[in-house]
């Protein structure tokens, strides 16, 4: 597959078929807590596959210094798919994920904290600019909107916090691949989640038809072990503004599942603070490129 597709053509298909996913989870009639917990098995089966077609072999003794950080940003992850799939529930799949791609913005004003970065100007203007645009997404002056709806961008917006505080706990691992990591933070997040479920809703898997199956089935296999297996064969291939502009896909496809497949509209004012979340935090995370005299 390396050889028929470019790596900027799988990053695009893995992002496409991340922004599918909302469709997929709308449709298994299980808690969200015990879909995270079978999405991640299904993952770490999917992994397990390629490793032994591929032959690779996770070096322990190399990276088990890496092994703490890399634990709890799994359970991070876990808990982080958790509260996106509640947002799934409470409001639309278009707000859901806008809200979740705040992310960025939350990575911008950690790392000044974490890593003695400096935020500049245009970090300042990014971050209250999307900040505005989570507002107008809640739809505020729309009484239609509901409680419900707040409950989903809540959700969406704690879900970014889980997802960013990956993102930077990533930042600190060193020397290790990305399937090798990214299989590692799916044993986690099954080994914690594993309990949680036992103790909250508990298995319901009975209670599925034959959709909803096929349905978790897709979610496990493709939304998680081909779409990872997709990026991060091809991540490390092109470079981080492309993969920056590359990454808007999967929210893109998003809002166009939401609206054309789902029927979920969205008023003129959230596709404005729709429009400025990408925006900006796409702008934050772009360079100038420096030109050669």
């Amino acid at each position: 597959m390396k050889r028929m597709l470019s790596p900027r053509l799988r990053v695009v298909i893995s992002m496409a078929i991340f922004g599918t996913i909302g469709l997929f989870v709308r449709n298994i009639s299980v808690a969200s807590g015990e879909l995270a917990l079978y999405r991640a098995v299904l993952a770490v089966i999917v992994l397990s596959g390629v490793f032994l077609i591929t032959g690779q072999k996770i070096p322990f003794r190399e990276i088990r210094k890496e092994l703490p950080i890399l634990l709890i940003s799994g359970v991070a992850m876990g808990f982080n798919w958790i509260l996106l799939f509640q947002a799934y529930k409470y409001t639309t799949v278009s707000v859901a994920t806008l809200s979740y791609y705040f992310a960025p913005v939350i990575v911008t004003l950690a790392c000044p904290i974490l890593f003695k970065e400096k935020m500049g100007a245009k970090q300042w203007i990014c971050f209250v600019m999307s900040t505005l645009g989570i507002v107008l997404i809640t739809g505020i002056g729309d009484l239609s909107a509901g409680s419900d709806h707040i409950k989903g961008i809540l959700f969406g917006l704690s879900a970014a916090c889980l997802y960013a505080s990956v993102v930077l706990l990533n930042k600190f691992i060193k020397g290790v691949a990305g399937l090798h990591r990214t299989f590692l933070q799916f044993a986690a997040a099954v080994a914690v989640l594993i309990p949680y479920v036992a103790f909250t809703d508990g298995c319901s898997l009975g209670n599925l038809d034959v959709s909803g199956w096929i349905y978790l089935l897709v979610v496990g296999l493709v939304h998680t072990g081909l779409a990872y297996c997709l990026y991060f064969s091809s991540i490390e291939a092109i470079s981080g503004q492309q993969a920056a502009i590359l990454s808007y896909v999967d929210p893109l496809v998003a809002i166009l599942v939401s609206v054309l497949l789902l029927g979920e509209g969205m008023t003129p004012v959230q596709a404005l603070g729709g429009a400025m979340i990408l925006g900006f935090t796409l702008w934050n995370e772009l360079t100038p490129t420096k030109t050669v005299t």
